[in-house]
């Protein structure tokens, strides 16, 4: 079974982005995601990800947006992770603004994979231990290495907070 760590490299993680709206944000996230995978166009990234958000928010609360699709170049998952300096609105299922952002694309025909990939990142953002971790990360190794972790560290992670 293939887990987040398997997607995500430290080249697509950026911290302290400043983004003045959604559509700004998932620029920059669809730039990142491209910036390192030779498959991907910025420009493919943000239609995929913003046909998904034209069907309803990805913002599943707790400043967490999880923009997410698939893409027929694609033959593995790929994601990326933004923590803005200020959250924007996202239309967020809370209605709270959005500073997390992990982007995932799949291929176009990866139905189980995206799913159970989709079901880590909501136990991972979902622990409010593990949040507080993201917020407090000094650097964006610190949160490749908080990002990379196995599920099981998630509910450990939710006992106490270092």
């Amino acid at each position: 079974m293939i887990q987040i760590a398997d997607t995500i490299s430290p080249q697509r993680i950026i911290s302290d982005v400043r983004a003045t709206s959604k559509k700004c944000a998932l620029e920059h996230l669809s730039k990142l995601v491209a910036n390192d995978e030779d498959a991907l166009v910025a420009t493919e990234v943000f239609d995929s990800l913003i046909a998904r958000e034209r069907l309803g928010s990805t913002g599943i609360g707790h400043g967490v947006a999880i923009p997410h699709g698939r893409l027929s170049k694609l033959d593995h998952a790929v994601s990326a992770f933004m923590r803005l300096e200020e959250g924007v609105d996202f239309d967020a299922i809370d209605n709270e603004p959005v500073a997390y952002l992990f982007a995932l694309l799949v291929p176009k025909e990866s139905n189980d994979e995206h799913l159970n990939l989709l079901a880590q990142l909501a136990k991972l953002f979902g622990n409010p231990a593990m949040r507080e971790k993201l917020r407090l990360a000094s650097s964006n190794e610190e949160l490749y290495e908080l990002l990379s972790q196995s599920p099981k560290k998630y509910s450990e992670s939710s006992k106490t907070i270092d």
